[in-house]
């Protein structure tokens, strides 16, 4: 079963800036605790990220996936699970939007796992990965591109 996540927080940047650092997806690791690693596999003619892998740690259980990733502009990149061990799919994407004080960032994601989990476990896990990426992704925009 699929469970949906969403949440959205505000960071004093440009959506030029913040787009940079997601671009940026290497340096996941930096700002997210629960990415090991993260290698771009192949990238777009611009040269974002197409296909991603990365190894990660989420409430103990440790999965390497597959995404691709589309890019519109500096206002959203959304990506798709191609492959992993522990999931059966995976959906999410970053909407940015201008503020007066910098960039609403909107996050939303979309996991339905192949082992079973119970369901508030689940959402536990959903709840502190949005937290991670306000917390993480606020701090690593300013201190890199701001």
């Amino acid at each position: 079963m699929s469970l949906s996540v969403s949440g959205e927080f505000e960071i004093e940047a440009t959506p030029e800036q913040v787009m940079r650092a997601l671009v940026d997806v290497e340096r996941i690791p930096e700002w997210s605790a629960v990415h090991k690693k993260v290698i771009v596999e192949s990238r777009f003619e611009d040269g974002r990220p197409r296909t991603v892998r990365m190894t990660l740690s989420v409430l103990g259980v440790s999965d390497t996936q597959l995404a691709e990733h589309k890019w519109i502009d500096d206002e959203q990149m959304s990506w798709v699970l191609v492959e992993s061990d522990k999931q059966r799919s995976q959906e999410g994407e970053y909407r940015l939007t201008p503020t007066s004080r910098g960039t609403s960032v909107r996050v939303t994601m979309s996991v339905d796992p192949k082992i079973r989990l119970p369901q508030a476990v689940l959402r536990q896990g959903q709840k502190q990965a949005i937290r991670t990426i306000r917390k993480g992704l606020t701090k690593f925009v300013v201190d890199n591109y701001v």
